[in-house]
């Protein structure tokens, strides 16, 4: 995904793991590649939210251990309530986004799939793309869709064509990575068939492999390349 120039990559995340399941393989390409990979989550949790203390702890570790096992540049959090962002005013959320943005001035965006089941996933694509304006973000030069296990293939909505990639990364070389850095969220693997599970991951990367000839790949759909 690199080419011989560096190039600034940021990734939005609506939840610490959806980077991971949507682009986890290509994120290490890029920063092996000698890209500079910046990962801005936008939810969180909190006691307010009903979650333990150590919960909390667990989490804010979780996130540290992750972007350093990716060798992320930095991590911007913007805190926004879990599962409730469908209730925040889409100002808040552009608000959020455009400061990262103009800040790291990004060339290339990796953002959720827009008609996945999660509603975060949905409120984060609007958000993000309202973002990607040339002449308010001339940094952004592509900007690619990813799909995401568990919520991508359950989005059901019937004016939906549904998730349709036209662009593969070769991850044969950094698909077992991505998964040793999927395992450190806590909780979030299960044991097949749950779609978070080993088996589906790979399966995934082999099928979309299959496709671009392969071993392993990850897919996704150019919403802007700018060239």
């Amino acid at each position: 995904m690199s080419s011989n120039a560096p190039k600034t990559v940021l990734c939005i995340a609506p939840h610490p793991d959806d980077e991971t399941l949507g682009c986890g393989a290509t994120l290490l390409r890029h920063v092996q590649g000698g890209d500079t990979v910046h990962w801005l989550i936008m939810t969180g949790i909190s006691q307010a939210q009903g979650f333990s203390a150590q919960r909390v702890e667990s989490r804010r570790r979780e996130i540290e251990q992750v972007a350093a096992a990716y060798g992320f540049a930095q991590v911007h959090l913007a805190g926004f309530p879990t599962t409730r962002l469908d209730e925040v005013a889409k100002g808040d959320l552009v608000g959020a986004v455009a400061r990262v943005v103009g800040s790291v001035q990004p060339h290339t965006l990796y953002i959720p799939y827009r008609n996945d089941v999660h509603s975060d996933h949905g409120a984060v694509f609007d958000a993000a793309v309202s973002c990607t304006k040339s002449f308010r973000y001339p940094s952004v030069k592509q900007v690619y869709c990813y799909e995401t296990l568990s919520e991508t293939e359950f989005g059901l909505r019937p004016d939906d064509p549904g998730f349709r990639p036209n662009l593969f990364c070769d991850v044969t070389a950094t698909l077992d990575k991505k998964l040793e850095i999927m395992r450190m969220f806590d909780g979030e693997m299960g044991q097949f068939p749950f779609p978070r599970s080993a088996e589906c991951i790979r399966a995934q990367a082999m099928l979309r492999g299959s496709q671009a000839g392969v071993m392993a790949a990850e897919a996704f759909m150019i919403l802007k390349e700018i060239r």
